[in-house]
């Protein structure tokens, strides 16, 4: 069972650190770093409420349940339909966001050595090849995902003792508090929390076993939350906000991920800088991409009710990666844009129908049973608010 705790902890983070963390000090650069904290530690402290109030009423449900029977369960046909489509929007806009992200720094990376692949070879071959892991299920994603984070907390934590010495504390004290509720600062950062959605998918892995389950969510939340706000220091402290390499040029780049593997190599003056770089950046987006497919797959197994065998997992695991991959093909510079928009879907998915199902489920259907997320009435109104209120900041002027 330790190897199983490990094992979910490691999948939470390796879901959470991957594309995500690449856009978030360029999405969050005017804050500056103080600013950056303030919005990391709120929206840790939202997302980890959502994911605790998935597992309370996903253990209300039979095991193998997913958000889809969850809705279907609290809050009818409507909130069934709307599951339906905010999660099939999110896993597939963060599917994009990973295989763009993914294929750029692999595309990089091969051109290093002499290897000039396009950009639409590229991203077939990484869906190909990180997509077999994922058919191969849950057992052997994990096992794979071990190895990964090895490597990638490993390579992430030497990248930060090297990069330290060179970040510039005047660059940490830039920035306006008075962009703190910044649509696309928000949004991103909720996004580097995504974690919950693999919540239901853990619960069989360890059999309902409910100490078990909030240990994984707490210490596997955590863990992201302490890396990025090292690795926003580090970046924020190390380039410029603005210039043609500046962070704000790189968000706005066609190749951000790339952009900022360079910028970051030039600005250490290292080889061995930028080999962890490269290195982590890899990583990240592969552990990310191995686990947001996983809950995606899950996701239609249980709403078409598809049992995963045969040619059934065949036509499920084609279902999940060829949606993204045409629209990477399609728009291969989707990276910053995709993860904008699974922003917005991940607070609806994440945040407001978990709230949402719990108040249905506790109050009014009589659903509850067995384990209840802390916090009370208070908390899931104050949760529900707090995501209505994000859902309207885009649509809000500055």
């Amino acid at each position: 069972m330790i190897s199983k705790l490990i094992g979910s902890i490691l999948l939470i983070v390796g879901t959470s650190i991957g594309a995500g963390m690449l856009a978030l000090p360029v999405a969050t650069a005017q804050l500056g770093f103080v600013g950056s904290l303030i919005l990391l530690f709120a929206c840790w402290f939202v997302m980890t409420a959502g994911a605790f109030f998935i597992l309370e009423v996903n253990l209300w449900l039979p095991a193998n349940s997913n958000l889809i029977s969850m809705a279907r369960a609290t809050l009818g046909p409507w909130g069934q339909i709307l599951a339906w489509l905010t999660y099939f929007l999110l896993l597939y806009s963060l599917l994009c966001a990973y295989i763009a992200g993914g294929s750029d720094i692999f595309r990089n990376l091969l051109a290093l050595v002499g290897v000039h692949m396009p950009v639409w070879a590229a991203s077939l071959l990484f869906t190909l090849v990180f997509g077999l892991i994922v058919y191969l299920g849950i057992r052997i994603i994990d096992y794979a995902n071990r190895g990964l984070m090895f490597f990638k907390l490993g390579s992430y934590f030497l990248l930060v003792i090297f990069l330290a010495p060179f970040v510039d504390s005047e660059k940490l004290i830039s920035g306006n508090l008075s962009q703190l509720m910044s649509a696309t600062a928000i949004l991103v950062t909720m996004t580097s929390f995504g974690y919950a959605a693999i919540v239901p998918s853990l619960r069989i892995y360890f059999a309902g076993d409910v100490k078990k389950l909030r240990l994984a969510i707490i210490i596997g939340s955590l863990i992201p939350l302490v890396c990025y706000v090292l690795w926003d220091m580090v970046i924020m402290g190390l380039i410029p906000l603005d210039g043609d390499k500046g962070l704000i040029a790189i968000l706005h780049s066609k190749d951000t991920t790339s952009d900022l593997v360079n910028t970051l190599s030039a600005a250490s003056a290292r080889n061995s800088s930028a080999f962890f770089i490269k290195l982590f950046t890899s990583i990240s987006v592969v552990t990310s991409f191995l686990g947001v497919a996983l809950c995606l797959v899950d996701f239609l197994a249980d709403g078409l009710q598809i049992e995963k065998k045969g040619a059934k997992k065949f036509l499920l695991h084609l279902l999940t990666f060829a949606p993204p991959v045409l629209i990477v093909l399609f728009f291969p510079d989707i990276f910053v844009q995709a993860l904008e928009y699974a922003g917005i879907y991940c607070v609806i998915l994440l945040i407001l129908l978990p709230a949402w199902m719990v108040w249905n489920g506790r109050y009014r259907r009589q659903l509850a049973h067995g384990y209840q997320a802390p916090g009370g009435k208070g908390l899931v109104i104050a949760v529900m608010a707090i995501a209505l209120i994000l859902l309207a900041l885009p649509f809000v002027k500055p």
